[in-house]
């Protein structure tokens, strides 16, 4: 980010996942930039110069779908969009999070600054107060089909434009009627085109998108990270990381975690053990680590490079462009890009997670030394045993999570919207799967430091052997039957609260 200070300008710039990141946490008070206020200024009087022309314009003097053949009265054009957006606003479910709303109206804001979408600067700086101000829109989490945009969604984030709806407040849900009072703050009546222009759109499913890579992008390197402790543990052989081994490979993604690997084993003794399988052939789910990791990691590249494109790109319709005098219709407002994108992040996770899964299981099974589900006097202890379990179950419900939204449609609109994208669908299937994520990875490094403490020859590298102490500060070693639920959530904790530092101080890739 150029802008490290507490403003932000919104420019005309490509705006990455990084850039995005670093507004979303840092949560500077935001304006928008000379250039992108001119482009809104002239986008929003090129299409009140064409509505007062008796222009048959869809959205600004026509019903809504399938109703565009129904003309309205000029007198009525505002009442239009004021039906647009309550209508609309049908979501049902529970209220999305706060950071979720937030990033939402970010991408909202990336859409406006273009000047195609209609939308005046009155509209504009009411979000911009809205983020300014911690009044952030509430979203419930179902309701969009992801064509024709995410219209219940948006239209729930346009309801306090209007003074309708509630509004995140100090971290608490308010009306927003209530939040308006407090800061002397009127409602706004929406111009032509407006309503359409806030509804339209797949920002909701943009702003999962993102959500979802931030963390995937923490989980993708960090799988590493407990992956090495697992395989040392297990007292792997080291030649599936042997960087010769991968100067055969095509697949640069696959290279970086062999690379991890060096670095993460470095100073290990683990393939030197008497426990070690002299014939180098370990599970798949170790030997294989690089090819899976790796393939995950391609998934999470290209669904980087989809959504980035997305979230910096148009998503209304009609666009206007008043420099050479054309509004155009078309299909920037499904979103089957990101929908397939979101579907394929969901295989892609669940892959990661399942051989975290089978790597845990190896860990419990008796092998290269280790007691069986790692307790010394098992029969009487079950030890981790069940532990697993609660991994199998998470690993089966991500199964079928995984199973793609995007290839089902079911039309809309009396056919005039027969083809849609279920990204919504998509984008909370991967939530759900992201959650689990986060407790099949703590149950692994549950088990690894487990056994690590039962693997007496072992020296573990520096690096994993500095993870190991300072986990055991947070769960103790198992000796005796305990309840093993609250080791999980202390995992759980201290995995999502240690991953970025780790990836960061040993420079994962």
């Amino acid at each position: 980010m150029e802008n490290k200070s507490n403003n932000h300008s919104i420019t005309a710039k490509y705006y990455s996942l990084k850039d995005i990141e670093e507004i979303i946490e840092s949560r500077p008070q935001l304006s928008m930039s000379a250039e992108v206020i001119s482009k809104i200024v002239k986008g929003h009087e090129f299409v009140i110069t064409k509505s007062k022309e008796g222009q048959h314009i869809y959205g600004v003097n026509t019903g809504f779908g399938s109703l565009c053949e129904t003309r309205i009265l000029d007198s009525e054009m505002e009442l239009l969009q004021y039906n647009h957006v309550i209508s609309h606003a049908v979501g049902v479910g529970p209220i999305v999070p706060e950071r979720l709303s937030r990033l939402t109206m970010f991408i909202k804001l990336l859409t406006f600054r273009w000047g195609s979408t209609g939308i005046s600067m009155d509209v504009v700086n009411r979000f911009l107060d809205f983020w300014n101000n911690d009044i952030i829109p509430t979203i419930p989490q179902k309701g969009s089909v992801g064509a024709s945009g995410d219209l219940a969604p948006l239209a729930h984030m346009g309801l306090p434009l209007i003074g309708l709806g509630s509004v995140y407040q100090n971290g608490e849900i308010v009306k927003t009627d209530k939040a308006f009072a407090e800061l002397g703050w009127k409602p706004l009546r929406l111009k032509p085109k407006e309503g359409l222009a806030i509804t339209n759109g797949i920002q909701y499913i943009n702003a999962n998108a993102v959500d979802s890579l931030l963390e995937i992008g923490d989980f993708v390197r960090s799988a590493d990270v407990i992956a090495s402790m697992s395989a040392q543990a297990f007292s792997t052989s080291k030649t599936f990381y042997d960087p010769l081994y991968h100067t055969t490979s095509y697949h640069p993604e696959r290279t970086v975690v062999a690379k991890n690997f060096v670095k993460l084993m470095e100073g290990s003794n683990h393939f030197d053990l008497d426990t070690c399988n002299k014939s180098k052939q370990d599970p798949y789910s170790f030997r294989c680590i690089p090819q899976v990791h790796g393939a995950v990691r391609q998934a999470y590249n290209y669904a980087c490079d989809i959504v980035e494109k997305e979230v910096n790109s148009v998503s209304d319709n009609p666009l206007f462009f008043p420099e050479e005098d054309e509004i155009l219709f078309g299909g920037a407002l499904h979103g089957e890009s990101t929908a397939l994108t979101l579907d394929f992040l969901a295989i892609a996770l669940s892959e990661l997670v399942y051989v975290s899964e089978r790597r845990t299981y190896q860990l419990l099974s008796g092998q290269r030394g280790l007691p069986d589900f790692l307790v010394a006097k098992f029969g009487l202890n079950s030890g981790l045993m069940i532990a697993q379990y609660t991994s199998a179950a998470l690993v089966n419900e991500n199964k079928v999570m995984a199973t793609p939204a995007s290839i089902d449609t079911i039309p809309t609109c009396q056919l005039q919207e027969d083809h849609v994208s279920m990204g919504a669908t998509s984008a909370y299937k991967l939530k759900t799967i992201r959650d689990n994520a986060n407790f099949v990875f703590a149950i692994e490094l549950l088990h690894a430091a487990q056994a690590i403490d039962f693997n007496k020859e072992l020296t573990l590298s520096p690096k994993t052997q500095q993870i190991f102490d300072e986990f055991r500060k947070h769960v103790d070693f198992l000796d005796v039957d305990r309840v093993i639920s609250d080791d999980i959530e202390k995992a759980r904790a201290f995995l999502r609260s240690h991953r970025r530092q780790w990836i960061d101080d040993m420079e994962i890739q």
